[in-house]
């Protein structure tokens, strides 16, 4: 399939022709080029944040109601053009198409379905009598303008994470995609503009420094922003000299420990599937897994097996469990990791390209790591899981934390005592239990440490696009 030319959508009109600037858009299972987008400057910001901004005051205070019926609107819309997204969405991405259907686009629309009703039950601390005659209440109110910057590897469901709790509380959002995957948010702003307002959407396709330009224009009141933690502190830094409202959701290295009262076998699919779907291309991904000493070597053959049996292909092949890396400085980056291994290190199976076209990689398990080697310490995002074992529950625990980020991470085990134990003392934002990567829009999703602060999706996250406003009254004074 082609792209063709993906448009920016400022103050509701499709925007970008095809004589300007424009990036090229490949196709990540073919290498090939697939279309094009617009290559965003400092005029197209301005007129985004322009148009979101005087969007803003009509759509802060409509009726919460209102911003129900719209959210739902855009619901229904993302399912009557679902092959228009699905076709763009695998295309952009190489993904295999029927999970990419179900767990990527129809939960999109499930969540703008649960946002919507989050709505209209926003809450802020009762009213309270603090002395004679006052009283006070909170008021939960939305920011203003969000900047939203979302990266390549759910390109449409982090769109999602982002527009529909902004829109919702009531902000308006300026949008900027990954330049590797722009198309199904540049599909998603044109729905959103058939359903909301002039501006109360946005998007602008571009590259690091349009990205750049939004960050650091003075306008947005908040940037909300998933991405690498390198970008983070970026945005961070570029965003001070305006004390910017920040929301990042940034890297993860996620641990997941296996005691030896569990099936190797049973377990070592379950983290198989956590560690290369979406070709490992997730924060939340199984990178580490930590295993009890008594059982490392029948999980670690599992494992390996599990790697072996895992097909790689793309969004046509039926039988394809993952597709390729997103672009080739990615398949570039995984590649160094591997070719740069200690001598100490195995690589157990995987370790190189895979497939005759793209950015293939085949899923890989490395063995014989060690806590301070650079894949067990820095985020890989690509298909590939180190092993390490341990002894007791204390050293399980410190090899877990060991690292700098804390997003994400599992216990597998049958002793329910020892699950609730090590869940407590994991530094994590969450701690799975005999599962990994269930993510659901009532569940709070986010990280510590340099995984970054915000929480995505819930009530929760709908509560990082507010801030609150303090109102006393003096009920005895008479102001006539």
């Amino acid at each position: 399939m082609r792209l063709g030319d993906v448009r920016n959508v400022i103050g509701g009109v499709l925007t970008g022709a095809a004589g300007g600037e424009r990036m090229e858009l490949v196709d990540p299972s073919t290498g090939t080029v697939a279309g094009y987008a617009p290559r965003s400057g400092a005029e197209d910001v301005d007129q985004a944040v322009a148009a979101a901004a005087a969007a803003f005051p009509e759509w802060s205070t409509c009726p919460p109601a209102e911003r129900q019926r719209a959210l739902l609107r855009i619901a229904d819309a993302i399912e009557d053009n679902l092959e228009e997204l699905l076709d763009a969405e695998v295309t952009n991405t190489g993904k295999p198409r029927e999970p990419t259907r179900t767990i990527e686009v129809l939960r999109s629309a499930d969540q703008f379905r649960f946002f919507a009703g989050a709505a209209r039950v926003l809450s802020a601390p009762a009213a309270s009598e603090y002395a004679a005659d006052h009283t006070s209440h909170v008021r939960r109110e939305p920011v203003g303008v969000v900047a939203a910057i979302v990266p390549w590897n759910y390109p449409l469901m982090m769109a999602t994470w982002k527009i529909a709790p902004a829109v919702a509380a009531g902000n308006t959002v300026v949008l900027k995609p990954s330049d590797t995957t722009p198309a199904t948010a540049a599909i998603l702003g044109r729905l959103c503009a058939e359903h909301l307002s002039p501006g109360v959407v946005n998007v602008v396709c571009g590259d690091h420094d349009t990205g750049r330009l939004l960050v650091e224009h003075p306008r947005p009141d908040m940037v909300a922003f998933t991405g690498s933690t390198r970008a983070g502190m970026e945005i961070t830094a570029a965003s001070a000299p305006t004390l910017k409202n920040l929301h990042l959701e940034l890297g993860g290295k996620a641990p997941a420990i296996v005691f030896d009262d569990v099936d190797p076998a049973k377990v070592a699919r379950a983290l198989a599937d956590a560690a290369f779907f979406n070709a490992g291309q997730d924060c939340t991904a199984v990178t580490r897994v930590i295993v009890q000493d008594t059982v490392r070597d029948p999980l670690l053959e599992a494992l390996a097996e599990a790697a072996r049996s895992t097909r790689v292909g793309g969004p046509d092949d039926a039988d394809a469990f993952l597709g390729p890396l997103n672009n080739a400085a990615q398949l570039e980056r995984v590649s160094r990791f591997i070719d740069s291994l200690p001598a100490h290190a195995e690589v157990v199976t995987g370790g190189k390209r895979t497939g005759s076209a793209g950015f293939c990689y085949a899923p890989t398990v490395v063995a014989g790591v060690r806590q301070d080697d650079a894949i067990v310490q820095q985020e890989v995002f690509g298909p590939v899981v180190t092993v390490q074992s341990f002894g007791d529950e204390d050293e399980a625990v410190a090899m877990a934390n060991g690292v700098e980020y804390g997003l994400a991470s599992s216990v597998w085990t049958n002793d329910h005592g020892r699950a609730t134990r090590v869940s407590a003392r994991l530094d994590f934002g969450a701690v799975w239990l005999n599962c990994h990567q269930v993510i659901l829009a009532e569940m709070p999703h986010g990280g510590f440490k340099k995984s970054g602060n915000g929480k995505d999706l819930s009530l929760i996250g709908l509560e990082d696009y507010t801030r609150l406003k303090y109102v006393m009254t003096n009920t005895a004074f008479d102001a006539s």
